[in-house]
């Protein structure tokens, strides 16, 4: 059984039954046999039936966004994913036709010579808790208009959004063996991919999950997009707007309870601006509620499991125990488990762990720099590269620090938001491959050439 925790009390909020080994292959060679078909309809109906599926979830809003906060911890007040979800799958619908015409090298009488993009068949979407929606979306969408068929695995943690999903885009007229939610269990998911069940496998999870989808993949050839851990930097320059980068950066270290792809876990901060960034900062953070998040009120709900609010307190404790300087009381509503008290440290260094380990949570580590040299040196010195956030009204300078700096993405005077446009991609730990934008639709399809001597 898949069993979803509830933050909120500890109860069980939804239990499912995986597949075994037998049904996951029937739901596999349902699939791939229905592939096919699907890839032979027009494009415009598989985007217009897609776009009805978002539609479809978008109406569903109301009941998904306290089951969201059952599942996972996000207050109510915040109003759910349909924003960003909607915003992703437009955007990919809008340049499907682009990005997946052909490319025609030649039409003459005597050849023709192009190159198609063709779809992989049956790919399998492992889609991750912390923004349930919209991560499956980045994938879901872009994979089924190419014309591929998809199987989505969820988190354990968020069952309730594959049977969504599933039940939004069947009710459009997608067909059911063309999308699939499943429940898998790891090793089954495993012996799937080791036997060539999909044609690519994209993973949204942690640096383990990761190793262990490569794993199972060796000497397969399968196509694989991995995007894994992080620890984004924020810099702040000597001629930054501070009260701008101070809101945005906590805002993006704090929200969702930290857990947050893409969110800042430590800070860098340009000496004479060093003291009050952290005022600033403290005072923000002072004033969040921390409680239930179907209270309206609750501007920070509990994080997603006890045992991930258990790794950030024991970050945090070692750190204050190695010299740091914790800036914000306990607050009341914690309660040594999942609802844990928000924290920014100062007299960090990188021996300790908050500020190289994946925290995953609501603590930022906030350190003075003397120049961008210092800065950028401390934003690499990361097993992760997945984005990074430069704050200076200087277009050159901005540019030439993101030009240092080993990372997927780099934001200037912005942070934790993911641009459709642009390919989300990382390195280093953090992982392979990129989703959205023109680069994921080719990474969810594959180059096919014809060469064609006319007669």
């Amino acid at each position: 059984m898949i069993r979803c925790v509830s933050p909120i009390d500890g109860s069980v909020y939804a239990e499912r039954a995986v597949l075994d080994p037998a049904q996951a292959r029937a739901a596999v060679d349902r699939a791939r046999a229905a592939q096919p078909g699907w890839a032979e309809r027009d494009l415009d109906e598989r985007i217009a039936l897609v776009m009805k599926g978002v539609e479809n979830i978008g109406e569903m809003n109301d009941d998904i966004v306290p089951e969201l906060a059952h599942q996972m911890g996000r207050p109510v007040r915040y109003g759910g994913e349909f924003g960003g979800f909607e915003e992703r799958a437009s955007y990919m619908a809008g340049i499907a036709k682009d990005a997946l015409s052909d490319i025609v090298i030649e039409d003459s009488a005597a050849f023709r010579r192009v190159i198609k993009r063709v779809p992989h068949g049956l790919v399998l979407v492992v889609a991750p808790w912390n923004y349930p929606y919209m991560t499956a979306i980045n994938s879901v969408a872009p994979a089924l208009i190419a014309g591929n068929a998809v199987m989505l695995k969820h988190a354990s943690q968020t069952p309730l959004v594959g049977e969504r999903m599933a039940a939004a885009f069947h009710a459009a007229g997608v067909p059911e063996d063309v999308f699939q939610n499943v429940f898998l269990d790891h090793q089954t998911t495993s012996d799937l991919i080791a036997a060539r069940s999909f044609g690519f496998v994209n993973f949204t999870g942690s640096v383990g999950g990761g190793q262990a989808i490569e794993r199972a993949a060796a000497g397969t050839f399968t196509g694989i997009g991995l995007e894994l851990g992080g620890k984004d930097p924020g810099y702040v320059c000597d001629d930054a707007d501070l009260d701008a980068a101070v809101d945005t950066l906590i805002d993006g270290a704090m929200f969702n309870s930290g857990q947050c792809c893409c969110g800042i876990e430590r800070i860098y901060v340009a000496e004479p601006h060093f003291d009050a960034f952290v005022a600033k900062a403290v005072e923000i953070v002072s004033a969040y509620k921390l409680g239930n998040p179907l209270d309206p009120e609750t501007t920070l709900g509990p994080m997603a499991h006890v045992r991930f609010a258990a790794e950030v307190r024991a970050q945090v404790q070692e750190a204050v125990d190695a010299g740091a300087k914790a800036h914000i009381p306990t607050f009341e509503a914690d309660d040594g488990g999942a609802y844990l008290s928000p924290q920014i440290l100062t007299d960090v260094t990188h021996e300790m762990r908050v500020m190289r380990e994946e925290s995953f949570g609501p603590v930022v580590g906030i350190m003075p720099v003397r120049d961008d040299a210092e800065a950028i040196k401390l934003m690499n010195d990361s097993h992760f590269g997945l984005t990074a956030s430069v704050w200076t009204p200087d277009t050159a300078r901005a540019e030439a620090i993101a030009d240092r700096i080993e990372t997927g993405t780099v934001f200037m005077n912005r942070a934790d938001y993911l641009d459709p446009g642009l390919c989300w991609t990382g390195c280093k730990d953090t992982g392979r491959g990129g989703g959205l934008s023109l680069i994921g639709y080719h990474n969810l399809t594959r180059p096919k050439s014809y060469h064609l001597k006319k007669a």
